[in-house]
């Protein structure tokens, strides 16, 4: 199942800011409509959609089976009513992540940056959905989403400070970080 996001004059979601954080930003939009397709969504009309991004959820990846079973045990599904706000964070990665052999991304990830150790603590209040789009010739190597209630916000900027705190952020070479509120449900 593809995740297609689509930056422009319309969708579900109204975009309440959008920043570069590391490396060239998206062009900025009103509006993010998200679409869930056996196939990549494309591009409506040139002048509604500003641009479109897409990814595929994947099974977990660097994770233990403990470490499996501890985030299912506490993660919430996307979609719930009190969620109103919501982050769409692109990823790409620099050449020297993707040149590390998978045990030495494990290592960074989770031995020394404790990426799912320190973020366990925030959910359920807090889903989250990794696309990966790396393989799809899309311009990130993932597409972050995140989903929250109103008075959760502080954990969630928490949060993402604290990831970015880390060793592994230091093989990020572009992020772009935008901050949605949903128009309807």
């Amino acid at each position: 199942m593809f995740t297609t996001f689509r930056g422009g004059s319309s969708g579900a979601w109204r975009v309440i800011s959008m920043s570069p954080v590391t490396g060239e930003t998206l062009p900025a939009v009103p509006s993010l409509s998200v679409t869930h397709a056996a196939a990549i969504a494309l591009p409506l009309l040139p002048s509604s959609n500003a641009w479109r991004l897409a990814g595929v959820a994947s099974h977990v990846r660097y994770v233990e089976r403990n470490e499996k079973v501890a985030l299912v045990a506490v993660q919430a599904g996307l979609g719930r009513p009190e969620a109103s706000h919501a982050a769409l964070i692109p990823i790409r990665k620099n050449a020297a992540w993707w040149d590390l052999t998978q045990n030495e991304r494990r290592r960074i990830f989770e031995d020394k940056s404790r990426h799912i150790a320190d973020s366990l603590k925030y959910l359920p209040a807090i889903a989250r959905q990794l696309y990966h789009c790396r393989d799809l010739g899309e311009p990130f190597d993932f597409l972050t989403w995140f989903e929250f209630a109103p008075e959760h916000a502080a954990a969630f900027e928490e949060l993402v400070a604290q990831l970015r705190g880390t060793e592994e952020w230091s093989y990020v070479e572009r992020e772009a970080d935008l901050r949605l509120v949903r128009e309807r449900v």
